[in-house]
């Protein structure tokens, strides 16, 4: 049983220079876990808050599965709860606080049928440093070989 990425945001290396990770649990119904294994879903314009001690997502966007019979309204972006210990919430909503810092979803993946999310607290980038980035990761493609010519 290994790890099946669903989802990733690819702008997060991008736009964020990354501090910290951490794995955390969401909380779901059962038609978004049904939804989410058919990867119909969108974390790129998402971000986590921290509210009276809890972790939320805010702005994902989970597809409504198709083959749902129920006539429930459904709301694709709803705020989902991230489950994470009280230590690390304690320590995001302390490192939040400072100026800059933010909290972003890198992943979201199934471990062992269960759903989970990777999100770092990042630092936002200067249009330079996007520049230079992109720059030194340019430069690594056009290295030549070490290897001698005889």
């Amino acid at each position: 049983m290994g790890i099946k990425v669903v989802a990733t945001n690819r702008k997060a290396t991008h736009d964020y220079r990354i501090i910290e990770k951490y794995e955390s649990g969401i909380v779901l119904s059962g038609t978004e876990i049904k939804s989410i294994r058919n990867s119909n879903l969108s974390i790129s314009e998402s971000r986590v808050i921290i509210n009276k001690g809890e972790a939320w997502l805010i702005g994902c966007h989970v597809a409504e599965y198709k083959f749902d019979s129920s006539s429930a309204i459904y709301d694709p972006i709803r705020e989902r709860k991230l489950l994470l210990h009280k230590k690390q919430i304690n320590r995001l909503g302390g490192a939040k606080s400072q100026q800059g810092l933010t909290i972003i979803p890198l992943a979201v993946y199934m471990k062992r049928n269960l759903v989970k999310i990777e999100i770092a607290l990042a630092r936002g980038k200067k249009k330079f440093d996007k520049r230079a980035s992109i720059k030194a990761v340019s430069y690594t493609h056009l290295t030549l070989p070490t290897t001698p010519y005889v």
